[in-house]
């Protein structure tokens, strides 16, 4: 392509990578408030308008694992939170908090440990009403909850080959042998840390908000007893599938065990055997579907540029390192956001023949750089307007960014020590 019409459809995904990140910062043109998914969109229609990706290319480009994953995990997460059983079945977790601390402690440990098998985007979405739950039972403020959701599934996701789109994409694509096992082996003891690591900082910037009052708890009833046994046996069966296929990874037998057919298997109950199944489809977050399919042609197109490879070209890093690729991760994400990152660094770090624990350093490096702000993790987008919509309440970016600059750092340095 020589001549300068193509040089400039060559630019066009660059120019339209541009406009995402500056329409994501400011989210508001006019009178107009836009949408992240309204923005990638917009983006990923220009690519092709322009010619700058042919559209048989593009549908290519569209991962179906991730986004029939993503429609199997968010059906569970509605039933969930529709038939009244989660704010029913907190009660029976969180009554045994008695203060505070042990209040964050258990939202922090259970939040981690459901967003490693849920998927961080779904946790967020049946998580924010929880907290908010807690914040006005116990008269507290919901600021330094929400911020403990947002930082404990992001952190604890790391850990979990499906607990975020980008490790989702690593096990997928990455060649990881054994990906449930080897997350965990390279990642469960650093995870750990971090989870304390982001309580403790979380008590220091919010210590005027801590009181040592004694809690006090109250059970929500079930509003649909229907419903909620079809997502308890939805979310059981995903939680034994997952652990099916742990067991079959260690002894080589799990690879045609695919974690999409873990999804959709999972979410079969709910959708064939409840009445409200059009009613749920219709109120899943499709928004957040349309993002990611937008988001792959929009990245297809960026890399069909070569523009980044060039950059890396110029500086030479040793991106096997895992060090490098931490870096490169973290400062990477906050430019174009993680799932994007991974999607552009996996064909390179294939090229390279980089090992394991490149790619955990990868999947380590741009998920806790979802931390660093508000923009860094989808989650943290769902949490945010969530809160917004169900009780007024929000998060600032330096409200955000005080606690999350620090932590993220900290991330980088537990992680490194691992790596």
């Amino acid at each position: 392509m020589d001549s300068p019409f193509a040089a400039y459809l060559v630019s066009v995904p660059l120019l339209a990578l541009a406009g995402v990140l500056v329409l994501i910062a400011v989210r508001q043109v006019g009178n107009v408030r836009l949408q992240i998914w309204q923005i990638m969109t917009g983006a990923a229609l220009v690519v092709l308008v322009t010619g700058s990706l042919s559209l048989d290319v593009a549908l290519q480009s569209v991962n179906l694992d991730v986004l029939l994953f993503l429609f199997g995990t968010f059906i569970i997460g509605q039933g969930l939170e529709e038939s009244g059983y989660l704010g029913h079945v907190s009660y029976k977790y969180f009554k045994r908090a008695t203060s505070l601390d042990q209040l964050f402690l258990i939202v922090m440990l259970g939040a981690g440990v459901a967003s490693a098998v849920l998927m961080n985007d779904t946790v967020a979405i049946i998580g924010t009403p929880v907290v908010l739950l807690l914040a006005r039972r116990h008269a507290i403020s919901a600021k330094p909850l929400l911020l403990a959701l947002a930082f404990s599934i992001t952190i604890s996701s790391v850990m979990s080959p499906i607990g975020n789109p980008q490790n989702l994409l690593i096990a997928l694509h990455g060649n990881v042998p054994d990906p449930f096992i080897t997350f965990l082996h390279y990642l469960l003891v650093p995870t750990v840390l971090n989870l304390f690591a982001a309580f403790l900082l979380l008590r220091h910037y919010h210590r005027s908000e801590w009181h040592d009052a004694e809690l006090r708890h109250s059970q929500e009833p079930i509003r649909d007893h229907a419903l909620a046994l079809l997502s308890k046996i939805s979310l059981q069966t995903m939680i034994l599938l997952v652990i099916a296929k742990t067991l079959l990874s260690l002894v080589g037998a799990g690879e045609q065990f695919r974690l999409t057919h873990i999804a959709l298997a999972s979410c079969l109950p709910v959708l064939v055997g409840s009445s409200r199944r059009w009613g749920l489809l219709r109120r899943i977050d499709w928004h957040t579907l349309i993002f990611f399919a937008a988001m792959f042609i929009l990245m297809e197109g960026v890399w069909r540029t070569g523009f980044f490879q060039g950059v890396l070209a110029e500086w030479d890093p040793d991106i096997r390192s895992p060090e490098i690729i931490l870096a490169w991760s973290v400062i990477g994400s906050q430019f174009i956001s993680n799932v994007p990152l991974v999607a552009l660094s996996l064909p390179l770090l294939d090229t390279v023949g980089a090992g394991t624990g490149a790619l955990m350093a990868l999947a380590a490096g741009s998920t806790v750089a979802g931390n660093m702000f508000i923009l860094g993790a989808a989650s943290n987008v769902i949490i945010i307007q969530r809160a917004e919509g169900k009780a007024g309440e929000t998060l600032g970016f330096w409200e955000f960014a005080r606690v999350g600059v620090p932590l993220t750092i900290i991330n980088g340095a537990i992680y490194w020590l691992f790596l």
